[in-house]
């Protein structure tokens, strides 16, 4: 601290209070930050850790790295923490509720200062432990009953109500829904939107016309299939993920039917594939840059000791981006 107090002209104390984590003038900073470098010495962040108790590092824990979804979350995430000087630790638990909690352990032990996390929803503790140690947590996607902190989530009922609300007023009835696995916050908000719709407009629903996958590629593939092979099948269908939405583009394209004209469909969030195939596929399309965003800005305030309004839950608002995947049928 004496050579660099020396090369940048500051006192002993404005360093100390720089180097251990503390405010110091922007113009100061960018002193330290010169005679540092050029000194050739590096801030032992561990070290500055230890001392100040902030790593200046945020845990982000996803279900899957293969997601698109998820990961555009992180990256808009990514974007506002640099710019406020935090770094991230990006995990994956994979959909396994024990890989959860060894990866929340792992980003506790790492000493983030605080964690935004997308829970698999099955075991409150996990959740529960980390925010019991007094680190911030916010959720994204994924709402929990019995747990105490920020929750960013799309409306995921009105995106649902409102896709099937569309084919509704072009005179279908027969409407299939492709959703997740029903423990998911998500995929039960979603499959809720479909129900209230029908029961608004007084259609009866079929049972058989519900397909529940797991948000993969191949549930939507298979899925879509079990619904066109139906004795009565419907004349359109809601795929609600992107991945399951290629599955049951793939099952179409190797079938012999046609997208109008044998079926009306509406898919989630692939924006790229829907204006790669033909027709142009109907979307509802998810806040992504937004979700993030207000998370990295969520957990940034709790950090700052700014707790108004707290636990807050926000919900953002889908689009439903309309093409020519979908048509009027006359009853």
């Amino acid at each position: 601290m004496k050579d660099v107090a020396r090369k940048s002209g500051l006192s002993i104390a404005t360093i100390s209070k720089y180097i251990n984590g503390g405010n110091v003038l922007e113009e100061n900073r960018v002193v330290i930050d010169k005679a540092i470098k050029e000194l050739g010495f590096e801030v032992n962040e561990i070290a500055r850790g230890l001392k100040t108790n902030r790593t200046m590092t945020i845990g982000l824990l996803i279900p899957s790295l293969e997601n698109i979804f998820f990961t555009s979350i992180v990256s808009n995430i990514e974007s506002i923490l640099i710019k406020n000087g935090y770094s991230t630790i990006i995990c994956d638990y994979k959909e396994d509720k024990n890989l959860e909690k060894q990866k929340l352990d792992f980003l506790v032990k790492k000493m983030v200062d605080g964690i935004i996390t997308m829970p698999m929803g099955s075991d409150l503790e996990v959740i529960n432990s980390v925010i019991n140690r007094n680190i911030p947590v916010v959720l994204i996607d994924r709402a929990l009953k019995g747990v105490e902190c920020d929750t960013v989530l799309v409306d995921n009922l009105n995106a649902s109500y409102n896709a099937v609300e569309q084919l509704i007023i072009l005179g279908h009835k027969r409407i299939g829904i492709i959703c997740g696995p029903g423990d998911i916050y998500t995929a039960q908000e979603r499959l809720k939107g479909y129900e209230r719709v029908h029961e608004d407009y007084d259609i009866t629903i079929d049972s058989e016309l519900i397909k529940k996958g797991d948000y993969q590629v191949e549930s939507g593939y298979r899925l879509l299939l079990e619904l066109i092979k139906m004795e009565e099948p419907p004349t359109a269908v809601l795929v609600t993920n992107y991945e399951m939405t290629l599955g049951a583009v793939m099952a179409i394209n190797e079938s012999d039917i046609k997208v109008p004209d044998d079926i009306s469909f509406i898919g989630f969030d692939n924006l790229q594939l829907a204006k790669v195939v033909k027709p142009p596929l109907s979307i509802v399309i998810q806040p992504v840059k937004q979700i993030g965003e207000v998370a990295a800005n969520m957990i940034l305030r709790r950090l700052k000791g700014d707790n108004s309004n707290f636990p807050s839950m926000i919900r953002l608002k889908t689009e439903l981006m309309l093409k020519d995947s979908i048509k009027k049928v006359e009853n």
